[in-house]
């Protein structure tokens, strides 16, 4: 009998085989390239299938066999073969690509029939020396045929050895038995509710702690510090971090409600193992400050700037996850470094440390009295935890069944050891199959008397696709914040996400899979960020959750941390970089040829050699993110021409500073495969291919802060995020282009309204169908208008669809609102929860405004002459913000709504904004219940 950790390890392995043969992916890579090759592809796959099956019978048994090192070679081996296959394929879909955007160019030139066959000549041609190409794909056969070749003798080995192995078969295996992956039923589209369970002692300890208004001995006076420290401490998967989260969530909404007492700053940190002070220092400076932490040129910077943000601020912070280890002394002095920025905070500030030491908390400055071990469960606190995970709200019908699932639930609950992580997950898969005989079942595998084993259990019964999108996630450091959409868009990059159906969008499968991973809690909510004016949710993966992960994806995802010296497996597919030593990493990775993710997390000098060698080497790369420094002779980056040789390129980011120049080779446009380009973080982009941008036919996302000039943007057919379209009197820029665009999302931005010239025009950009669309920025210049009347009827056809939430205007000259925004018209927006009217100075107030947008949250008045506020506003009683800025001609306030949490008043009349100061005064009166008010007479 295998010891457990070695079983433990190996059904893991087993699950991750198992799993990825029987995989939708592989199957369509084999049906599509041996349709490609003329076979019959049913016959074909049928022939595999048997094969398939055998495999998948005896991997059920392979957590006991001495054989299992032989086995993942021939894994490895098998995947190798698949991935090579894949390549191909793809391959031969960026020539189908090349070729279809070649044509497409000849007809629109209106060029001659004779041209067109000239062109197809050239293309249909072999190169000399190379291989006959087919006509249809522009690949070689023969390489197909040789790699699927590969793969069916592969398959034949591993049957003819397995065979030999006389390992015992399903019948036989204590009546385990296979659930396929997709088995299960709907999953919730959220995570479990934030609960604990038989810890009201230890929580009511902590808030009695935090809630202390002296500083237990650590005044400022007498020893300089102003805050005191308290921790929890116990093992791996005993409820730390939630029991931290449910403190840290209760100050954070008790601060938003303002009551008596708050904490002015309420910060979450998660230090972990091998933490970096400069992370740790942008997260506490992203925590002080709501917004994302600009980049600084070095780390004394970035804590001058943190100290100016703390000093004197009450504040409560959470470290999450502390490691602590007495012999190594530089982690001790860093662990204390972190520290050194927060003595400048007030009095009565307080540190909630969680680990799994008292030596870490004692370590960080708390003391005996205020070190909290959190105890195990006692069974019924334990069980009510495990059934509320696997039974929830669910309905069941037959009263009798549910009292079977109690019963079973007892002793599935007996098994896990009292884990709560555990309870969780398994927990999480028995909601979704509230049957008696899986239940049963459930109760009678050995895996689940240890925690890892259950974890081990529920990622078996996460879908496949799924299981794959999880254990990419490994490659990213430890307790990294992940959010859901950028995470979809790398599932998407590597090919992770497929399916049979055209009408499906990816993404939309990939928010699937997001759902089901937060669901069964392999991901869980750390915080919400406000980033650009949108609150952001970031997710993290529990440290056990975490090792799942990195199993599943041994031998494929790899991480280069800083100070590393040891060697990078060859075979690595998915590789994180977070050394800045560009040469070091140069030559520990330059021999690793199936690339498909390489991810740079630091900022790198420009090196045009190191560069170019990897771009011309790494051809297979699905994933590049490289953020680079500025250079010595001034802030400029070259991204070389070479990079457009990377045909399976899918996601490309390149950021350096606010502060540098990025130039872009036009090389980029011969990327058909790709789907996102990142060039945010530039002060400026240069890029002379602009003209062909429309050949990035598979182009969805664009992310940048400054305006990137496509021509033809309209035939980017499945564009869905675009930071700004600048309408231009030239050909490809006519606002017309945005007509079939109907999968924009998110936020849009439409500058230089003024070069349109009528509502027939406006009305081209078929704004209503955006329904994906949230927010609207529509801007005229400032200065240049081509009448007040034409202005007016151009903002009358811009009618958003009903679902837009955020709308801005600016600089608009007319002195008439739109219908739909005064409801004459059946349209526009329904719900809108933010307006902004910027330097619109020839519009009156409009009582009809807050009588068609009643949902308002947050409006917005910036350079208008309007003599006063409409006396309606005081009805919108969701109104939570109202800012009025260079209002000149406004001197006294209305009835204003008890909903209002922030006033900022700014640059006003000067004895309007005196009055809003002075006590009694009706306009102070008026203004007295609102919580935070911001009025400053100089802009």
């Amino acid at each position: 009998m295998a010891d457990p950790v070695t079983a433990t390890v190996a059904v893991g392995w087993g699950i991750k085989v198992l799993g990825w043969l029987a995989s939708p992916i592989i199957s369509h890579i084999l049906k599509k390239g041996f349709s490609y090759l003329g076979f019959d592809a049913p016959k074909k796959l049928k022939q595999l299938e048997t094969r398939l099956l055998l495999l998948e019978r005896v991997m059920e048994a392979v957590e006991e066999s001495p054989h299992r090192p032989r086995l993942e070679k021939l894994f490895r081996e098998l995947k190798s073969a698949f991935c090579e296959a894949e390549d191909i394929l793809d391959d031969i879909e960026y020539y189908r690509l090349e070729r279809q955007i070649k044509d497409n160019e000849v007809k629109l030139d209106g060029e001659a029939s004779s041209r067109m066959r000239e062109v197809k000549k050239k293309l249909q041609s072999a190169t000399p020396g190379s291989p006959l190409k087919d006509q249809e794909s522009g690949m070689s056969k023969k390489q197909l045929k040789n790699g699927l070749e590969k793969i069916e003798m592969i398959i034949n080995d591993a049957c003819q050895i397995l065979e030999h192995l006389n390992l015992p078969s399903v019948a036989n295996s204590n009546g385990r038995q296979n659930f396929p992956a997709n088995s299960c039923s709907a999953v919730t589209t959220g995570a479990p509710p934030l609960k604990v369970f038989g810890r009201d002692k230890e929580r009511d300890k902590v808030i009695a702690m935090l809630h202390k208004k002296e500083c237990d001995g650590q005044q400022k006076s007498k020893s300089g510090i102003p805050y005191s420290v308290l921790g929890i401490h116990g093992i791996a998967g005993s409820g730390k971090s939630t029991l931290a989260q449910v403190v840290y969530a209760r100050e954070k909404k008790d601060k938003q409600e303002n009551k008596v007492g708050h904490f002015d700053l309420v910060m979450w940190v998660h230090v972990s193992q091998k933490f970096d002070l400069d992370v740790i220092f942008r997260e506490l400076m992203e925590g002080a400050t709501g917004s994302p932490c600009p980049t600084f040129n070095s780390r004394n910077a970035l804590q001058e700037k943190m100290e100016e943000k703390l000093h004197g601020k009450r504040f409560f912070l959470v470290l999450d996850d502390v490691w602590y280890n007495n012999r190594d002394a530089r982690k001790q002095e860093e662990l204390q470094q972190i520290l050194s920025p927060l003595k400048v905070g007030e009095t009565g500030s307080k540190i909630l440390v969680t680990s799994r030491s008292r030596d870490a908390l004692l370590a960080l400055g708390s003391v005996e009295e205020r070190c909290i071990p959190i105890p195990d469960l006692d069974d019924e606190a334990f069980f009510e935890m495990f059934m509320h995970y696997a039974l929830g709200d669910a309905t069941i019908e037959d009263n009798h069944d549910r009292v079977k699932l109690e019963m079973l639930g007892e002793d599935i609950a007996k098994k896990l050891k009292r884990s709560p992580l555990a309870a969780r997950a398994v927990g999480a898969q028995l909601c979704l199959r509230p049957n008696v005989e899986f239940w049963r079942r459930t109760k009678d595998r050995a895996m689940l008397n240890d925690t890892m084993g259950a974890l081990w259990w529920s990622y078996q019964h996460l879908d496949e696709q799924v299981r794959r999108c999880f254990a990419y996630c490994s490659i990213f450091p430890r307790r990294r914040h992940l959010k859901r959409k950028e995470l979809v868009q790398f599932w998407m990059a590597e090919g992770f996400i497929k399916t049979s159906n055209d009408e499906e969008e990816l993404d939309g499968i990939g928010q699937e899979y997001f759902d089901e991973l937060l669901s069964a809690s392999f991901l869980q909510l750390g915080e919400r960020r406000l980033e650009h004016v949108c609150e952001v949710d970031y997710f993290t993966i529990h440290d056990l959750l975490r090792d799942i992960a990195e199993e599943a994806a041994r031998g494929d995802c790899f991480r280069i941390e800083k100070d590393f010296t040891g060697e990078v497996p060859p075979d690595v597919r998915h590789l994180f970089v977070g050394s800045p030593d560009i040469n070091m990493v140069a030559n520990k990775i330059s021999e690793l040829q199936n690339l498909r993710t390489l991810i740079f997390d630091d900022h790198l000098p420009p090196d045009d050699e190191v560069f170019q060698g990897m771009f011309r080497r790494f051809r297979k790369l699905r994933v590049l993110i490289l953020h680079y420094s500025i250079d010595s002779d001034g802030h400029t980056f070259s991204v070389p021409e070479c990079i457009g040789q990377l045909k399976h390129l899918r996601y490309l980011r390149l950021n350096g500073y606010l502060g540098s120049t990025l130039i872009l080779p036009s090389s980029i446009t011969k990327l058909y495969h790709i789907q996102l380009l990142d060039v945010s973080y530039n002060k400026d982009v240069v890029f002379s291919g602009g003209k062909t941008m429309h050949h990035l036919v598979n182009l969805r996302c664009v992310s940048s802060f400054v305006d990137l000039d496509i021509p033809n943007i309209g035939r980017l057919k499945r564009l869905q995020v675009i930071p700004n379209f600048s309408v231009m009197k030239k050909q490809g820029f006519e606002l017309r282009q945005l007509k079939d665009l109907n999968k924009l999302e998110g936020r849009l931005q439409i500058s230089n309204l003024e070069n349109v010239e009528s509502k027939e025009e406006a009305v081209q950009a078929s704004l209503a169908d955006k329904e994906r669309l949230t927010m609207l920025e529509l801007c005229w210049d400032v200065y240049t208008s081509c009448s007040p009347e034409v202005e007016a009827e151009v903002l009358e056809g811009l009618c958003p669809s009903k679902y837009v939430e955020r709308l801005s205007i600016r600089n608009y000259h007319g002195s008439t609102y739109p219908n739909w925004m005064v409801g004459k018209q059946n349209g526009g927006p329904k719900r809108l929860h933010y307006l902004w009217l910027v330097k619109c100075t020839r519009l009156e107030p409009a009582p009809e405004l807050f009588e068609v947008f009643v949902h308002l949250r947050c409006f917005m008045l910036w350079d208008s002459n309007w003599p006063s506020l409409p006396d309606n506003i005081g009805q919108l009683t969701s109104l939570q913000q109202l800012d009025l800025w260079c209002c000149p001609n406004i001197r006294s306030l209305p009835a204003l709504p008890r909903s209002l949490e922030l006033f900022c008043l700014m640059s006003c009349n000067e004895e309007f904004m005196r009055s809003c100061e002075t006590v009694e005064d009706p306009n102070w009166q008026k203004i007295q219940h609102i919580p935070d008010k911001f009025i400053t007479h100089a802009f």
